[in-house]
């Protein structure tokens, strides 16, 4: 566990950082990208985002004390006095395995929130603005379903998807704006066509690569009940082996949504000026990793297997990062690609 209390702002700034790849890799590989001016407001952004999510995500709290620390978490923004009593809510949090560093961030919230204090105000508003939107949104899903999440309809799954992932979109998006010269009014206008699709890409795809561990792990299972009615089948019988095929079928719209998702990220990062490279390679990076991930989940009944799941290797990973770093000089480029991902793994290993 890392203790950041009685820390110079410079250390807890360090440790932070150390912290962040235990909590998610991908997202450190891409801040690491960023322009000094903003790797800090994103990183603190990305945290701040992760501590409500822990909340959602505890497989033991009651739905009324999830809401009641969401609540609790938003009050720490405007009295630094709740963040204490906060923090200790790590000793009700479920500790096991890789959610320990999830709990470790939850009690590092009043150093996470000592960091965002130092930010100028301009940037403070944009994290404050979408993160307080992200936490109303998931303490309203924890509300509603209460022994766990199971999505009714597709419109729900957009709803949900918005709230955890397209709030991202916009809060990135308001960040380019505000930090770099390159994003101007004109850029931003086009970038906000497509913010929450680019946002939630990443989220659509992990959804359905993450069906059997969602349902086993997290008790929670974000396939449409309408989707699966429609196929004779349900929620209880989404990981049942004579149910596969029926199953299967269901995911279809789900797959285009993540289809769709990921031709407006493109188009996103495409309206980012050639100039703006590091900002490019950062959200090109968990598109391309999308891609290669929809390879595999339209070739594969794997996400509906119990203990079993979806994966690119790491050695297609690391290649993509490699060829990432040339392929967004252009849009010609990031098209090649992409439409090369997507016809099998990009493994420079293999060669």
């Amino acid at each position: 566990m890392l203790v950041l209390e009685n820390a110079s702002v410079t250390d807890i700034d360090r440790q932070t950082r150390s912290m962040l790849p235990l909590v998610s890799r991908t997202f450190a590989l891409g801040i690491k990208l960023l322009p000094a001016r903003l790797e800090a407001p994103v990183r603190l952004g990305y945290l701040l985002c992760r501590i409500a999510d822990t909340i959602e995500d505890d497989l033991v709290l009651a739905p009324e004390r999830k809401a009641e620390l969401l609540d609790a978490f938003l009050g720490c923004f405007d009295d630094p006095r709740q963040i204490e009593a906060f923090s200790a809510s790590t000793n009700e949090l479920t500790t096991h395995d890789a959610h320990d560093d999830y709990v470790d961030l939850v009690g590092a919230t009043g150093s996470v929130l000592t960091l965002f204090r130092n930010l100028d105000l301009p940037t403070q508003a944009i994290l404050r603005r979408w993160i307080e939107e992200m936490v109303r949104g998931m303490r309203r899903f924890v509300v509603e379903h209460p022994r766990g999440i199971r999505i009714a309809s597709i419109a729900e799954y957009h709803q949900y998807c918005y709230f955890v992932a397209g709030t991202v979109g916009h809060l990135l998006t308001d960040l380019w704006h505000t930090h770099s010269t390159l994003i101007d009014s004109r850029v931003y206008a086009k970038l906000l066509e497509d913010c929450e699709p680019f946002g939630e890409a990443l989220q659509s795809v992990n959804i359905l690569k993450d069906i059997a561990w969602d349902a086993q792990e997290e008790n929670a299972i974000y396939v449409p009940a309408e989707l699966l009615a429609a196929h004779g089948s349900g929620h209880d019988r989404i990981l049942a082996p004579e149910s596969r095929d029926a199953n299967l079928a269901a995911l279809g719209p789900l797959m285009r949504v993540a289809q769709d998702d990921i031709e407006r990220s493109l188009r996103y990062i495409e309206h980012l000026p050639l100039m703006a490279m590091r900002i490019r390679l950062f959200c090109v990076l968990p598109i391309l990793f999308a891609v290669a991930t929809m390879r595999e989940i339209e070739r594969s009944d794997t996400m509906l297997v119990p203990g079993a799941g979806v994966k690119i290797s790491r050695s297609e990973v690391k290649s993509l990062i490699f060829a990432a770093s040339t392929s967004t000089l252009t849009n010609y480029t990031l098209r090649w690609l992409v439409d090369r991902v997507r016809e099998r793994p990009f493994d420079f290993s293999r060669r």
